[in-house]
């Protein structure tokens, strides 16, 4: 299997998604009532946040990046 770069912007979205998901089959199940607006305010905190969490992620990302170019070996020198 390929290795992939981890994400967590995907990972928050998935995990309040899927708790959106749990609290509708609760409601399907009979477990208990969820109104058809109470996951509106679930999903848009988790987008949201999801968001925040990937911008951060990709600020870290390009800094951390651009100090590993800079302190890159540059080669065999060939001039002489």
């Amino acid at each position: 299997m390929l290795r992939h770069e981890f994400q967590p912007g995907k990972l928050v979205a998935g995990l309040f998604l899927a708790a959106a998901g749990v609290l509708y089959a609760g409601d399907a199940g009979g477990l208990w009532v969820t109104e058809w607006f109470a996951v509106i305010p679930l999903v848009t905190f988790g987008l949201v946040l999801a968001g925040v969490v990937a911008g951060v992620n990709g600020a870290i990302r390009r800094r951390r990046g651009a100090g590993r170019r800079n302190t890159a070996d540059p080669g065999p020198d060939i001039s002489g």
